[in-house]
């Protein structure tokens, strides 16, 4: 039988022979406290029993099930080996009766990598807690079944827990006679069941809606975290958003939340951002703030619960059939979160945040080797797990903004009402989507689908600007190019801008024509006529997907007063297309530097000057010419400084600039400067040194030699926490030495017992900017190890791993061409791996032409 892989055809021949009508679920989890009973892992009972039909009596067919033992297994009253029927991952299912009954005793491991029923031990109290999370495919960890969204069921769940824990699943639970039972779910499909227990600090609160025709809708609600973290939980706010996002999508879907309550958790050690499970939604407890964080980190939690909260409607209620449409539920939470955030809460400019933020990681994604359409060509779990990505999220969701525009909001919403009537509890494919939206916006679909949904690649848009005598628009087009990789070029709606500079020098739109962008060329009738622009915005008001290009005019403009723009999303824009030309090799690195130097000091929207911050060191690393990067590196903590400490006291930009100083400080005076900072010797006005900022100042100290392991010990004294354990761990490994490489090295390659989040932080650590001579032992050390590593390790920690390792940082031609060797003498390595193999290859090339870019402008 094949392994824990599920290919596309093994799941459509099981949903057509297969229905599910129910599960029951009975969990044990006292083992997770106590000491552990002899050799190999720590595990629980996990006994399921499964009713289903078989319209082809007689058939065979499989269930899912990965465990370390299987002790008894029935189908029928029929008593089955598990030696013959189970083989780590699958359980044979011979002889089908049209009604059927599967009974399966196992014990099923806890786990350390975030996949499955995932178990953490506080080290602050030394309190266990548990939470599952299965996306894709994982709860088949914890207990048998039909691991593939479109045998969707309804489940009851039970679970034995210590004494004193709570545990909370997807229904309403409650204790009896020392069992936890929770209410049948409403049909649902695996990977969206839940559990979580533990002694989690829990809040209460509730939600209340009367419809128009009388009828009262009341929710509980829930949110928990660590005991640890219930200083710092403002629960207040996390119930705030989420009865503004329940105000939000009830008054736009027309479909009352359909699964009663409405529990939150925050968990610890977790792989994703937050995952959408009905009723009981867990998220990275990250989004719990220990220290003072600015304002683009509430925006970004708030966009999270609410991007999760659309997935009940779409990806819960209403479910992809197979892993090709993920983005029916990935693209639209998306879109829903930031539509949601400006509709109904506080942050009023979160499409400021997607421009800038979100589709940045979309451009990225789909230049590389591995894009694909949207709607993918998905051909077992492992390439569903790879496809989490920016495409599927950030550009899906593009897509939809710019269906908005083709379609009109109205229609847009009505298509969505009517898709969640259609089709609650049920599975659907593009087609469904489609239908609903031609009927509702009397379009014909399929056009816009064939260019936006099933081709890969971003164009870029240009404008042509041509002057008459008079000093006006003769003509203004939009030239559109695709790679050519890639070269459909696509319907676009835009809007285009002309600005010119104000008596007070303000830099201003003053003309704005809407046009449908369509081939390699397209004139703007509407503007001809206009004053002479000082810049043209080809997507004023990001209304598309593309990248965005300017006239020389336009460049000179921005080069001398990108500050002077006054439209703060014209200006994230902007900031954007400069960025997106860095990375092309179309503007050195050092002109970017220099425009950020010069202009991001004035950014008022702190969400674009953080990623400003993110984007340039990202360049000083991987895209300043090797002879340019010391000098960079000192011009940019020159400036970093100098804004720091002309920033407000006490405000967010001072924060900002502070962690950015941090960030790129090298300097002698400067790590002294830090350090002085730690010790209380040194002083901005107005910047609190919390416990997260004195991480933030102790990073480059390790990493450059001037903290020993003894300062990060006395800190972890001081922070004896988890999130002071994953800092100290990022930290230690950072530290210029030999030993401590080959050490980090060993830890995460040759050895399984860290957890993914201390993977994770050692990975950070492993690889400075400053140490590319001491990394070089391990290029060869790489490609040697990781068709083993990705063997061995779970999905997760090999995706981890072998994007986290790879020598970026030796970003000569040799490693271009190890990799390159590698990749010739691996064809038959595991697809997913070969992808992201391919991935950094094609990030380190990106990074060798932008270093030859920035090399030419030195002699200019």
């Amino acid at each position: 039988m094949p392994g824990e892989n599920l290919s596309r055809d093994e799941a459509r021949e099981r949903a057509a022979l297969l229905s599910v009508d129910g599960y029951e679920v009975s969990l044990d989890v006292r083992s997770a406290t106590g000491d552990t009973q002899g050799e190999g892992p720590r595990t629980f009972r996990s006994v399921t029993t499964i009713r289903f039909r078989c319209n082809e009596p007689g058939a065979s067919s499989f269930a899912d099930l990965i465990a370390p033992s299987v002790t008894a297994v029935s189908l029928n009253g029929r008593d089955l080996d598990p030696s013959e029927v189970f083989d780590g991952s699958r359980i044979a299912l011979e002889d089908l009766a049209a009604d059927n009954e599967l009974v399966v005793d196992a014990q099923c491991a806890y786990s350390r990598t975030g996949e499955g029923m995932h178990r953490f031990v506080d080290p602050e109290d030394g309190e266990v807690y548990l939470y599952t999370q299965y996306e894709p495919a994982d709860s088949r960890r914890v207990f048998a079944n039909f691991e593939q969204p479109d045998l969707k069921a309804p489940f009851r769940f039970e679970v034995r827990a210590p004494e004193e824990w709570t545990v909370w699943s997807n229904g309403v639970g409650e204790r009896v006679d020392g069992v936890w039972r929770f209410a049948e779910t409403k049909p649902i499909s695996t990977y969206i069941t839940c559990v979580v227990a533990g002694p989690y600090h829990y809040v209460t609160d509730s939600y209340e809606r009367v419809s128009e025709d009388g009828t009262r809708l009341e929710i509980p609600l829930g949110a928990l975290c660590r005991k640890g973290l219930a200083p710092h939980f403002d629960a207040d706010d996390v119930f705030l958003v989420t009865k503004q996002g329940l105000d939000f999508f009830h008054d736009h879907f027309d479909f009352p939340y359909p699964f009663g309550k409405y529990d939150q958790a925050f968990v610890p050690e977790y792989n994703l951002g937050a995952m959408e499970n009905p009723g009981m939604v867990t998220f990275r407890e990250e989004y719990i703030f220990r220290g003072k964080v600015t304002r683009a980190s509430y925006e970004g939690r708030a966009n999270t619960i609410l991007h999760e909260m659309a997935h009940m409607w779409f990806g819960d209620l209403v479910t992809m059939e197979w892993w090709d449409d993920l983005w029916l539920k990935e693209s639209f939470a998306d879109f829903m979160g930031a539509f949601a955030n400006v509709g109904a809460t506080r942050f009023k400019d979160a499409w400021i945040t997607f421009a800038n933020r979100r589709k940045a990681w979309a451009y990225r994604a789909d230049q590389l080797p591995s894009t694909h359409p949207i709607t993918a060509d998905i051909r077992d779990l492992e390439d569903a797990k790879l496809n989490f990505d920016g495409i599927t999220y950030a550009k899906g969701a593009s897509a939809l903004k710019q269906l908005v525009a083709y379609v009109g909001q109205d229609a847009f919403l009505e298509g969505a009402r009517r898709y969640f009537k259609r089709h609650a509890y049920g599975n659907t494919r593009l087609g469904d989507l489609l239908s609903v939206l031609e009927e509702t916006s009397g379009r014909d679909m399929t056009a816009w689908s064939r260019s936006w949904l099933q081709t890969a690649g971003v164009n870029a848009l240009t404008p042509q600007v041509l002057l008459g005598a008079a000093g006006t628009v003769d003509e203004l087009a939009v030239v559109q190019e695709a790679a050519e990789s890639h070269p459909e070029l696509r319907p676009h709606r835009v809007a285009v801008g002309l600005y010119r500079r104000t008596a007070g020098g303000a830099l201003e739109r003053y003309a704005r024509a809407e046009v449908d962008v369509e081939g390699p060329r397209t004139v703007v009738a509407e503007l001809a006529g206009a004053e002479a622009p000082e810049l043209v915005l080809v997507n004023d008001d990001d209304l598309t997907y593309c990248k965005t290009r300017f006239d020389d005019t336009s460049l000179a403009t921005l080069r001398e007063h990108l500050g002077a723009l006054t439209d703060p999303l014209a200006r994230a824009l902007c900031w954007s297309a400069l960025w997106n030309m860095t990375r092309d090799a179309l503007l050195p690195t050092r002109d970017f530097a220099e425009l950020v130097l010069r202009f991001a000091g004035r950014e008022s929207d702190i969400g674009v000057l953080q990623m400003l911050h993110a984007w340039t060191g990202s360049a000083l690393v991987h895209y300043a010419a090797p002879d340019w990067r010391e000098t960079g590196g000192r011009l940019l903590a020159e400036g970093a400084l100098r804004e720091l400490r002309d920033a407000a006291p006490g405000g967010e930009q001072q924060l900002a600039w502070a962690r950015f100083f941090a960030s790129v400080a090298s300097g002698e005076a400067d790590l002294a400067l830090l350090r002085g900072l730690l010790e209380g010797t040194e002083k901005i006005d107005g910047l609190d040194v919390d416990q997260e900022l004195r991480w933030v100042f102790l990073a480059p100290l390790a990493s450059h030699g001037a903290a020993d392991e003894g300062d990060l010990a006395a800190e972890l004294v001081r922070d004896d926490t988890a999130s002071g354990k994953r800092h100290q761990v990022r930290c230690l490994a950072s530290r210029p030495s030999d030993v401590v490489k080959a050490q980090a090295w060993a830890q995460v390659v040759e050895s399984d017992k860290l957890s993914n989040a201390l993977v994770e932080a050692t990975i950070a650590g492993f690889a400075q900017p400053s140490q590319r001579e001491l990394l070089a032992p391990y290029t060869e050390k790489y490609f040697a190890a990781i068709e083993r590593l990705w063997a061995e390790r779970s999905i997760q920690i090999g995706m981890d791993v072998v994007r986290g390792l790879f020598p970026s940082l030796r970003d000569s031609r040799d490693t271009l061409d190890a990799t390159d060797a590698w990749l010739s003498a691996h064809q038959d390595a595991a697809p997913a791996l070969r992808r992201l193999v391919l991935e950094a290859r094609d990030d380190l090339a990106r990074a060798l032409r932008a270093q030859a870019c920035d090399g030419a402008a030195a002699g200019r």
